[in-house]
Order: C-alpha cells, then sequence, then structure tokens
C-alpha cells in the first residue's frame, strides 16, 4: 500500500515538480554511489603500482600466510591484489557465514578459472562449474545420490574396501599410500559407475590421479598468472615462459579421458546387461522413462556423465589426505593409537573388526578422526569463490568480480578455540568423562566448505574415513620407520601447498598388532 500511496501522489504534481523530484533522486543516488566507491578496501599487504601483490602473494602454504595477514592487519577480511584481479580472503566463521552463506545469492560463482575451465577442460566438473542451472541440476543429482540418509547405502562399499585395504596393508606394508588410493578410488569408481577397479594400476584410476594431481595445482589462487593476466591465453606454447600452456595441454588429456573412459566402459557393460547397479545405471534408467524429445534427454545424460565424474573424482585425493594424516598424527602421539585400540579391543572385543553398528559406541576413535580431519585439514582454503555485485561489510568494499576464498585452516588452527592447536590431541573432542562434546566446533562443519558450495559428498567421505582408521587401529600398529642403524626416523610432517594438500613422502612402520590380528586378516581374505 505504501508503494501505491507514493505513485498515486507522484502522479498528482506537475511535471515541473515532476522534474525536481526526478533531479533529487538522481542526485542522492550519485550521491550514494559515490560514497560506496569511496569506501575503504579491506585492510592488506601494501600494493605496488600496476602489479598489486603479485610478487608477495603467498603460493606455498597460503592459508598460513592468508591468518598471518588477519593478524598483522587486525581484520578477518583481508584483501589482497595480482594485477587487476582483487582477492578477498575470510579468515573467521562470523565472516565465511555472513558472505557465503547469508549473502549466498551474490557469493556462490565462481571465476572464470582461464587455466582450470579453458585450458585443462575442468568446466564440466561440478566443483569448478560456473553458477547457473547446469550447476543446479547436477548438484540435484550428486545430492539425491549423496544426502545423510541415502549416503550409508553406500556403507557396504566402504566396508568391503576398507576389509581389503587391510589384506593389501599386511602382504605389502611399505607402499600403503598406494593401498589407500587403491581403497578410495575403488569405492568410488564403485559408487559412481559399478565397476571394480583393476587388482594393480587400474587405468581408470591412475588416469583420474593425473587429472586431479594438475587441478590441485592449478586451483591455488596465484598459481598461475594466466587466470589474472587473460590475454595470456593466448601465448603459444613455444613463447619462453607459457609452460603452463604444456602443461595444461597435457592436463586436459587427462581430464578429457577421465570424464570419456570410465562413462563410456560403464555405458557398454549397461548395454550388455552385464553391469552392477550405480550412479550411473540408476541415473539412465530414469532418462530412458522420460517422456521427452531425443534432444532433452542427451542434455540430461551429459549432465549425469558430468556428475559421475565428479563423484569419481571426489574420491582422489581428498579421501586418501585425511587417511595419511592419520599415520601421521599417530606417529606424532603414539599415546592417542595405544587409546584408541584399548577402546577397540574393549567394545569391539579383539578377534573381531569394527563397523558401522559400533561408532556410536567409540567416543574416542571418533575423536581420533576428528582431530585427524581437523590437524590439517585436506582443503585448507575454499575453491575459490566470485561476487557478481559491489557489496559493503563491516564498513569495507568488496568489489564485483573480487575472487573470495574463505581460510579454512584458520578456523581449525584457531588458539582461542582450540588450545595448542598444532598438537595432535584427540581428547580435545572429549569431556572429562570421556564422551563427545558437543560445544567443540565440529571440523566436519568446516573442512567440506560453508555456503552453498558446499561438498555434497560430506557425509559419505566422513563416513569413508571413520570405518578406514577405525578397522586399521584395530589390527595394526603403526610406529616410526627406522634407519639403517635401527634409529627412529621422525618425519617431517610438510605438506604439499595444493588446494588438496597432502602430506609430503614418509615412511612408517605398519604391523599386526598381535598374531591374532594377523590370524583374523587371514580368515577375512579367505573367506572372500
Amino acid at each position: 500500500m505504501a508503494a501505491l500511496d507514493f505513485l498515486t501522489a507522484l502522479t498528482s504534481v506537475s511535471s515541473s515538480k515532476l522534474n525536481v523530484l526526478i533531479a533529487v533522486f538522481a542526485v542522492v543516488g550519485g550521491y550514494l554511489l559515490y560514497n560506496r566507491r569511496k569506501l575503504p578496501l579491506p585492510p592488506g599487504p601494501k600494493r605496488l603500482p600496476i602489479v598489486g601483490n603479485a610478487l608477495d602473494y603467498p603460493t606455498v602454504h597460503p592459508w598460513i600466510k592468508y591468518a598471518e595477514w588477519s593478524r598483522d592487519y587486525g581484520s578477518d577480511v583481508v584483501y589482497a591484489k595480482i594485477f587487476n584481479t582483487s582477492m578477498v580472503i575470510l579468515n573467521s566463521e562470523e565472516a565465511i557465514n555472513d558472505l557465503f552463506v547469508k549473502r549466498s545469492a551474490i557469493y556462490s560463482d565462481r571465476p572464470r578459472h582461464i587455466m582450470v575451465n579453458e585450458l585443462m577442460g575442468w568446466s564440466r566438473n561440478l566443483h569448478s562449474m560456473a553458477y547457473g542451472e547446469e550447476w543446479r541440476a547436477g548438484r540435484r543429482l550428486f545430492y539425491q545420490e549423496f544426502n545423510p540418509a541415502a549416503s550409508k547405502r553406500f556403507r557396504p562399499h566402504m566396508l568391503a574396501a576398507s576389509r581389503e585395504l587391510l589384506s593389501r596393508l599386511l602382504k605389502d606394508p611399505e607402499n600403503f599410500v598406494e593401498h589407500l588410493r587403491h581403497m578410495s578410488g575403488s569405492v568410488s569408481m564403485d559408487i559412481a559407475y559399478g565397476m571394480k577397479p583393476q587388482e594393480k594400476d587400474d587405468p581408470f584410476i591412475a588416469c583420474s590421479e593425473r587429472a586431479v594431481a594438475g587441478v590441485v595445482r592449478a586451483f591455488v589462487p596465484g598459481a598461475f598468472l594466466v587466470d589474472m593476466i587473460p590475454i595470456l591465453k593466448y601465448v603459444p606454447e613455444w613463447v619462453p615462459g607459457a609452460n603452463f600452456q604444456r602443461l595444461a595441454r597435457q592436463w586436459k588429456k587427462e581430464t578429457d579421458d577421465t570424464f570419456d573412459l570410465p562413462w563410456a566402459a560403464a555405458k557398454e557393460r549397461i548395454a550388455k546387461g552385464t553391469f552392477t547397479p550405480s550412479f550411473t545405471s540408476f541415473s539412465l534408467d530414469q532418462i530412458a522413462e522420460m517422456n521427452d524429445t531425443p534432444e532433452a534427454k542427451a542434455k540430461e545424460e551429459e549432465v549425469v556423465k558430468n556428475t559421475a565424474a565428479s563423484m569419481f573424482l571426489v574420491g582422489s585425493d581428498t579421501n586418501i589426505a585425511p587417511l595419511q594424516s592419520a599415520f601421521l598424527g599417530i606417529l606424532s602421539n603414539p599415546e592417542a593409537q595405544r587409546k584408541a585400540q584399548e577402546e577397540l579391543d574393549r567394545v569391539v572385543g579383539r578377534g573381531y573388526l569394527p563397523d558401522f553398528s559400533n561408532e556410536d559406541d567409540l567416543p574416542y576413535v571418533t575423536a581420533l578422526v576428528k582431530e585427524v580431519l581437523r590437524w590439517h585439514d585436506p582443503a585448507p582454503i575454499s575453491l575459490t569463490h566470485r561476487v557478481t555485485e559491489d557489496d559493503i561489510y563491516k564498513g569495507y568494499l568488496i568489489p564485483k568480480g573480487s575472487f573470495v576464498v574463505s581460510n579454512l585452516w584458520a578456523l581449525l588452527h584457531d588458539p582461542e578455540i582450540f588450545t595448542d592447536p598444532m598438537e595432535f590431541k584427540p581428547e580435545r573432542f572429549l569431556r572429562p568423562d570421556g564422551t563427545l562434546n558437543p560445544e567443540i566446533r565440529d571440523p566436519r562443519d568446516v573442512i567440506f566448505g560453508i555456503g552453498r558450495r558446499y561438498c555434497p559428498g560430506r557425509y559419505a567421505a566422513y563416513d569413508f574415513a571413520w570405518i578406514a582408521i577405525a578397522s586399521l587401529l584395530s589390527v595394526f600398529e603403526i610406529s616410526r620407520a627406522v634407519d639403517e642403524k635401527g634409529v627412529p626416523v621422525e618425519p617431517t610432517y610438510e605438506y604439499t601447498s595444493t588446494v588438496i594438500s597432502v602430506p609430503l613422502p614418509f615412511k612408517c612402520t605398519i604391523k599386526p598388532r598381535s598374531k591374532e590380528a594377523e590370524k583374523l586378516i587371514l580368515s577375512m581374505e579367505n573367506s572372500h
């Protein structure tokens, strides 16, 4: 009614008065726009002319530098600029929730990402796809399979894969990272395509790992100058300094093969009737039943294909990183392993392996898994968001088109919440009586992202980590490797600086806890 009254009053004034009103509105609007442009940018490191912060922008463990900037400039929102690209870094839960959740309508897009999307061919991947209808369609499909209730269907796959992992570790403990990769790839391939990997060196898993190895390097903000200076996209590969073009060509081949080859193999099996049920078979059945045009069905099938590849790719370093961190965490704090094993022996019993029905009765094991996820987040910074219009936050202007990242590492290493944040201490998640403390920030609410772009596979990813770690600890003893003189070797505890951050290669000793544990693994293997 207020709007109607205003319009009625407006139409009743003379044309001369109307012109005055229009002029007033124009002046006021211009004044507000001028004032908005006069607002300060968030604080940040000093910028040089033209290049901005290009010379000092961190590409090695950037999450640590982001947290330092936040402390140095007394702000949880920090600004940097690389040539003409504005970077905004959010270093607190408050800022991330305020922008990525409460203002998600303008903070859910992805940057253009020339290196990743245009040169490497990742525009089809759900996680790097631009915000829009195609992303929403893929997101719906992904969530349909991986919501909290539906994702429990995949627990038998995870249980079987964790049992196979134990057998592999018993036979060949030194190559534990290779076994973790096989386990992760096996589960994700089974879920997405209904296929089991080859016993060794599966071509689909190997191809996906190479594709992911490229994208986790390229997704680090500032890693490749072409994302900041788009015209470099047209520089030929042979020009000095254009090595990124050679890398992009090589990685695009891996990306295309990862999207196309498993999909073709799964469709071939479905056509022959030799398939096992999977996301692909279920989705293709639904498309076949659609009463729609061939063009519409083809478009829907492309969405399914891209979503299946996204599911498969999620099972690479994202799932492996926490398991590798579990080994490192135990090496840094052997007492945590002893306490977890005492609980497993008491609750599950020696001679038995844990399953998901034991989870509620194993609070220390659960606390250990949470600490693994907190101690070194597999994705310390979020994939980059892009703000689609000018915004004002805490009195600062966030310019339209800015790249915005959330420093998830800072949330999980805040000393005001987590005492001695660099230490591996599962007890921080427990009450004095040994039960889980729900008042402590749960890493699961952080590591998978915050806002509309959070990872929809979060529930399955946590289940995967929990059953693998619980199974490992029930039958194996993890300790430091020894050198040729029998002296224990301390790991470096160093991680890669890629967007999915994994430990640098390290050695450890993995032995059955007892003859009884060894017999249990062998009996389980023989039962298959």
